[in-house]
């Protein structure tokens, strides 16, 4: 079973949404980058996630999101578009806060689980958990999914510790 193969089974899909949603960015010829979980594994043991958290070029949204409309179902909130699929269990989130807009220029290509995409460079990615995990409004258990991931990065590869804000240094430490 390929790494695909795999990440198509345990989300129950139906239809490879990922590679339909990548398709999507081609087609309009946006810029991206993954951030958030699958990101994360671009730089260390891979965990499975049902999310796809994505940054797309401002300029492009609207037009990716017409792409892609019959594939999904799209609801627009403050500070995200949703996408889902009755064909599959994964969720694509488009994060339109601005601050991740500069993850975009600095993003490289990696493959994550079979999937050959646009990756927030690893600084970039440590920094969206940061804000996640230091975002009190989010669920409990969202914020610790986020501070396990920032562990994650900080076992592999020790030099980002620097980036972490003191709060977050003496819990890992």
């Amino acid at each position: 079973m390929t790494k695909k193969e795999f990440l198509r089974a345990v989300s129950g899909g139906e239809e490879d949404i990922i590679q339909i949603f990548l398709d999507g960015l081609s087609t309009v010829d946006s810029d991206y980058c993954v951030i958030g979980g699958l990101a994360v594994n671009a730089y260390t043991d891979p965990v499975v996630s049902l999310d796809l958290d994505i940054v797309v070029a401002v300029t492009n949204i609207e037009a990716v999101c017409e792409t892609v409309e019959s594939h999904f179902k799209i609801e627009h909130f403050p500070h995200s578009i949703n996408m889902t699929s009755d064909k599959s269990d994964l969720r694509i989130q488009l994060q339109i806060d601005q601050r991740y807009q500069d993850f975009i220029p600095r993003a490289t290509m990696h493959t994550v689980l079979g999937y050959e995409m646009n990756v927030a460079s690893m600084e970039d990615v440590l920094q969206g958990k940061i804000w996640a995990y230091s975002d009190e409004q989010r669920r409990k258990s969202k914020r610790q999914k986020d501070l396990a991931d920032i562990i994650r990065l900080i076992e592999d590869h020790p030099c980002l510790t620097r980036q972490l804000p003191d709060s977050i240094r003496k819990i890992i430490e």
